[in-house]
């Protein structure tokens, strides 16, 4: 009695196990499903109608063509406004309220922000554009977060937070 009463509480947990790694390993689709390599892998045509997913208008500018840019927005009152509102949503953060680096997230960033003050007389316009979407700290987020319009407008904040060039 003693070793039935035995079988009947080990037996059962025990097929379990032997049943559950049966249907692990050698269940279905286990042995018929394909071993694709990426490097072995040749893909497919798109599909007919599908849309290319390259984002190519709000890119930000590559280096040889940002040093030909020049900033479309005057520094009018008007603008500057708008700048530092925008600065406010993307950068203040980080740089601090009046660009010095020592915003609140930046704080724990190593290397820490740039001081924006600092004169940047080497940088032209688009290459301050350039430097602000692919700079080393957010390397490459700025680039998808600041919309294109909201660009200029910044880059004519940041030129006011410097001395006079």
């Amino acid at each position: 009695m003693r070793k039935l009463t035995l079988f009947m509480v080990v037996a059962p947990p025990l097929f379990g196990a032997v049943l559950f790694g049966y249907i692990l390993y050698r269940g279905p689709r286990m042995t018929v499903q394909h071993h694709v390599r990426e490097f072995q892998m040749v893909l497919p045509a798109p599909a007919v109608g599908s849309v290319s997913v390259t984002p190519a208008a709000g890119r930000a500018p590559a280096q040889a063509e940002a040093a030909g840019l020049a900033n479309p927005v005057p520094a009018t009152p008007a603008a500057l406004v708008q700048g530092e509102v925008y600065y406010g949503y993307y950068c203040a953060f980080c740089h601090g309220g009046s660009g010095a680096g020592n915003g609140p997230v930046g704080n724990s960033y190593v290397p820490r922000p740039a001081d924006l003050r600092l004169p940047r007389a080497s940088y032209r316009d688009g290459e301050l554009l350039r430097a602000m979407l692919t700079g080393i700290g957010h390397e490459p987020v700025l680039e998808r977060v600041v919309p294109p319009a909201h660009r200029w407008p910044l880059v004519t904040y940041l030129r006011s937070l410097q001395p006079s060039r």
